[in-house]
């Protein structure tokens, strides 16, 4: 369970950083799955920069089953996140220097910057692009 915890966190930042990929499903449904312990533990604690998520960890034993697991696939999703954001970064390294390397991080802009020059990234990169599925935001 600590390296749940601890995986949430650590793609909770990284996904501060790439806001075109977040999921915000995966915050929902932790949310949604953990909403007993929120109320019963955690309700006076101010979300972000992964208070609520120190309040679980504070609460472990007490963590029902089903808040358990809405952690477990959240981390299990963001794991999936931070490797396709690794395989990205990896790939398009030399295209992000040359076209991205003035754009501020967050928010999705770097992500944003890449789809504006997916016709002229290396192939490689391009491919990447599209092993992780990554698209224009609706």
């Amino acid at each position: 369970m600590r390296r749940n915890v601890l995986v949430v966190v650590v793609a909770g930042l990284m996904l501060s950083v790439s806001g075109a990929w977040a999921q915000d499903e995966i915050i929902d449904e932790v949310i949604a799955g953990c909403e007993k312990e929120i109320n019963t533990y955690c309700s006076q604690v101010t979300p972000g920069e992964g208070r609520l998520l120190a309040c679980f960890y504070a609460h472990e034993d007490k963590l029902s089953g089903q808040c358990e697991y809405a952690l477990y696939q959240g981390a299990a999703q963001l794991e999936q996140f931070a490797a396709a954001v690794t395989h990205v970064a990896t790939e398009c390294s030399d295209d992000l220097v040359k076209f991205c390397a003035e754009v501020e991080l967050g928010e999705g802009r770097v992500g944003t910057c890449l789809l504006e020059h997916k016709d002229e990234v290396s192939d490689g990169c391009r491919q990447a692009m599209d092993d992780v599925g990554l698209e224009a935001a609706d």
